[in-house]
């Protein structure tokens, strides 16, 4: 997931997304350990793509804005 796409996302949609690139990313590596991914940079990009979700979230608690978390049901 690119950075442009990352900000039009509002908070609520990035704690979101990163719950669920942090749940597929832990099944990768789970099945790696099982066995090998046919593509193991998939856990990279997987990484990549929760950091930048993470410093999107921190710049904008820095800048003043409040994040409310959703609520599943």
């Amino acid at each position: 997931m690119e950075q442009k796409v990352i900000k039009e996302l509002t908070s609520g949609e990035i704690v979101e997304r990163l719950d669920e690139e942090k749940r597929q990313l832990s099944r990768l590596k789970l099945n790696h350990a099982v066995s090998p991914l046919e593509n193991p940079n998939k856990i990279k990009a997987y990484r990549k793509t929760i950091a930048r979700l993470e410093t999107e979230l921190r710049y904008r608690v820095r800048s003043g804005e409040k994040i409310v978390k959703p609520v599943k049901h």
